[in-house]
């Protein structure tokens, strides 16, 4: 009986996914449309500035949504990918692409020594200790390593691309660089959760149990899933770096780790439409609250509370819901 009820279950998960890379896709294109039609310098900045968040979002769901990893220190990974994509093209004279392939490399390898200090605990207690090391790299970022990392006042004058005489400073220009990274990495990320190792990152945060008996190496898992997961948080370090041209220790501080779970909360956790509605519903909620009131964060944070008691699947789990309705 329990054979019969599971056969559906298969082809109605494929089918899912599909509809949410439809609708993750649908939203991208949105993003390109509007970049294209309205020639306007901060509507380009605040979607480049919205499809960074979404990159990290989707990184940091990578570990949380899609294998059950609750990690309070992905700012380490994020911050230390501005800070390699930084340093890599001002003090090296490295290309852009080269920096962005730095960024990812430090936070991949960031997440993975995480991983293995860590390999010994699980739930709260390994999530207690992403936030422990990850404000142990903010302070010694600030403090023994200020010379490299500019300190309080951060390092500014950070270069973007120069791409067939394209101004990039333009942010008409760059959106469309960050569009196209954007689309890559919800792409990549879909074909990693249809793909083996992706369906035993779900395993691992459904049934790590059943896994081990099948004789998967759950240390492993989670190292590739924190590594790959630092991996995508540190390239959009390097996005923001550029985009803003400046990077400062903040962006290794334990609010960011705060934001982008609350984004991925909000959206919907464990698909890919989730985090880019939650980054998009959070980035415009706080400039219209910011524009009434100082105190926008309580105010998000009553939202947040009512959203989750109402919505436990976010934004995506209504859409979704709806469809198949429909």
């Amino acid at each position: 009986m329990t054979e019969t009820a599971d056969k559906p279950a298969a082809p109605r998960r494929l089918a899912l996914a599909t509809v949410d890379l439809r609708f993750t896709m649908a939203l991208a294109v949105l993003f390109g449309g509007v970049a294209f039609t309205v020639r306007d310098d901060g509507i380009a900045y605040m979607l480049s500035l919205i499809m960074v968040w979404a990159i990290f979002a989707i990184g940091y769901d990578l570990a949380f949504g899609t294998a059950g990893i609750l990690s309070f220190g992905h700012a380490a990974y994020f911050g230390l990918g501005a800070y390699g994509a930084t340093w890599a093209m001002l003090r090296f004279g490295l290309p852009f692409s080269v920096g962005l392939v730095v960024a990812a490399a430090f936070g991949g390898l960031t997440g993975i020594v995480v991983a293995l200090i860590g390999r010994r605990v699980t739930g709260l207690y390994f999530s207690l200790l992403t936030l422990m090391l990850a404000e142990l790299v903010s302070i010694v970022m600030l403090t023994r390593l200020r010379d490299l990392s500019g300190g309080v006042d951060g390092i500014a004058g950070i270069p973007r691309p120069s791409f067939m005489a394209i101004d990039f400073f333009a942010n008409g220009n760059f959106v469309w660089i960050v569009l196209g990274l954007f689309v890559a990495v919800i792409l990549g990320v879909a074909v990693l959760r249809r793909s083996p190792l992706g369906q035993a990152f779900q395993g691992l945060r459904q049934n790590p149990v059943r896994l081990e008996q099948l004789g998967l190496n759950l240390g492993r898992l989670r190292l590739a899933a924190m590594g790959i997961s630092g991996a995508v948080s540190g390239l959009s370090g390097a996005l923001l770096a550029s985009l803003m041209m400046y990077a400062s220790p903040q962006l290794l501080s334990w609010k960011l780790s705060g934001d982008v779970l609350i984004m991925t909360l909000l959206g919907g956790s464990g698909t890919l439409l989730g985090p880019i509605l939650g980054v998009a519903f959070f980035e415009v909620l706080k400039e219209v609250l910011a524009a009434y009131t100082d105190h926008w964060y309580g105010v998000l944070g009553v939202i947040f509370i009512v959203g989750t008691i109402f919505m436990p699947k976010g934004l995506a789990g209504v859409v979704l819901r709806r469809w198949r309705r429909a």
